[in-house]
């Protein structure tokens, strides 16, 4: 019995735990909340952050360029066979002269003569060792170098421009959340409506049984209406799909895992997409991030062109150089014997005179490239004055035609009952009832698709005004 009292004991931690588990897995998100969570897991918000610290890398690369170079060096030769010298016997002239002031003779009593033609020979000499060892120290320092100055000068432009990139690309990743989010949310008011025709339709057999029992309808229109039911079943069964699936999208786009529970908890209303947002407060070009990101490319561009230019300046290096070294025809002596020193100091000065014009064609090429910078920059000018206008246009075009598909949808929703009440005091027959239902119907899906509509339109103009 205590062993089945532990065990129960622990199932129900175990349960408890999951519980716990399956709780932590859900989140009530508001957009707002749902945007800084997209801003930290998305894949691309990610990479676009880590770009910046590659750059940041990058420039670390740029920076030791211009710090003393150190090296060490070190290595241990063997030479089985010492390489052989042969030069001129530059010793017998000498000789011959000493031997020939000292009256010395050959064998036959004869005085020493040089040879004949003056060819004294060669000596065939092995000049080295077999073992030789050396190890020393090397360092060069850069004094004057135009190129490396331009990038040392370029380091917080590439900065601000890696993390300019990576705001407009959270910006595009918070445009397609938003989107998707208010999408889901305008989904209930559609899964609302369908429910909301389902009970109309409900209704309308429960009151048509009634008649058709007391003999004032025909089976034939409780057949029809139970057409009706299966079709808005299945139409709010897609419904569901589109929205689980829209789920699964948001959940993706966020970085979210697809088993971890998602609930959204902003509400939608047409109050709430008109406030504030049509005013007439000043635009400026520097609002929009992609144009900022513009500006600071131009500004890399001219960076590029300067690095060019600066590269037909004479450089500037010192160098320095500390060896010790040993030989003998042994490892071990060599290893042991005396190390010589030999060391060296010295003042490097590069001046390029003639490249074959390539340098002029670098810079050539880099001008061009600015000049096509600039003219994106123009271009994406004109680009943003189209987008403004367009979204405002847009935004206000689908303001108008939500207001107008609600409007129809009440006068819809007043006509069917206005029909229903008709047939049901006999002055009204069943086909009245299903055309008026038919166009409540239309009229509600068009309210849902002016309703997305109008939020699309909105989060456009955001963009547009880079308010988003």
């Amino acid at each position: 019995m205590q062993t089945v009292k532990w065990i129960a004991v622990a199932i129900m931690g175990l349960v408890s735990a999951g519980a716990t588990t399956a709780q932590d897995s859900v989140h009530y998100f508001t957009l707002q909340q749902a945007l800084e969570y997209g801003q930290k897991n998305n894949v691309q918000v990610k990479n676009a952050l880590l770009d910046i610290r590659l750059q940041e890398q990058v420039n670390r690369e740029v920076t030791g360029s211009a710090y003393p170079q150190v090296s060490a060096s070190g290595n241990v030769t063997y030479n089985p066979n010492v390489a052989v010298q042969r030069f001129p016997n530059f010793f017998a002239p000498a000789i011959i002269q000493v031997l020939q002031q000292l009256d010395v003779r050959d064998g036959n009593g004869n005085p020493v003569e040089p040879p004949a033609g003056g060819d004294y020979g060669f000596i065939d000499a092995q000049f080295g060792t077999k073992w030789t060892s050396n190890g020393g120290v090397s360092l060069n320092q850069i004094l004057f170098d135009g190129q490396v100055f331009v990038g040392l000068q370029a380091r917080e432009t590439l900065i601000d421009y890696k993390e300019k990139t990576a705001e407009v690309t959270a910006e595009q990743i918070r445009q397609n959340i938003a989107k998707i989010y208010y999408q889901l949310v305008v989904s209930k008011t559609q899964v609302a409506l369908i429910d909301s025709n389902l009970a109309l339709v409900n209704k309308n057999r429960h009151d048509t049984k009634i008649m058709y029992d007391n003999g004032f309808a025909e089976k034939l229109d409780i057949d029809k209406l139970d057409v009706q039911l299966a079709n808005l079943q299945s139409q709010k069964t897609q419904v569901l799909n589109a929205v689980n699936n829209g789920y699964l999208g948001l959940k993706l786009l966020m970085g979210m895992p697809i088993r971890e529970q998602l609930v959204l908890t902003d509400t939608l209303t047409d109050e709430s997409l008109k406030e504030g947002i049509l005013d007439n407060t000043a635009f400026d070009y520097s609002q929009r991030k992609d144009y900022q990101a513009a500006l600071l490319g131009e500004r890399l561009n001219e960076y590029d062109v300067k690095r060019y230019k600066y590269s037909k300046i004479p450089t500037l290096s010192l160098s320095g150089n500390y060896t010790k070294m040993a030989m003998d025809n042994t490892l071990g002596r060599t290893i042991n014997s005396q190390w010589f020193t030999a060391s060296s100091i010295a003042l490097n000065l590069h001046i390029p005179i003639f490249s074959g014009f390539a340098t002029n064609a670098k810079i050539a090429q880099a001008k061009i490239k600015l000049q096509q910078t600039q003219n994106q920059v123009e271009a994406l000018k004109l680009n943003i004055d189209r987008e403004r206008d367009s979204a405002m246009n847009t935004f206000k075009t689908a303001l108008i035609n939500m207001d107008y598909q609600k409007q129809n949808m009440a006068l819809a929703e007043n006509v069917y009952n206005q029909t229903k009440k008709k047939y049901e005091v006999g002055t009204g027959s069943q086909l009245e009832i299903d055309n008026a239902r038919v166009q409540l119907q239309t009229a509600q899906t068009n309210y849902y698709t002016a309703l997305y509509s109008a939020v699309a339109a909105k989060i456009d103009y955001l963009k547009a005004t880079g308010k988003l």
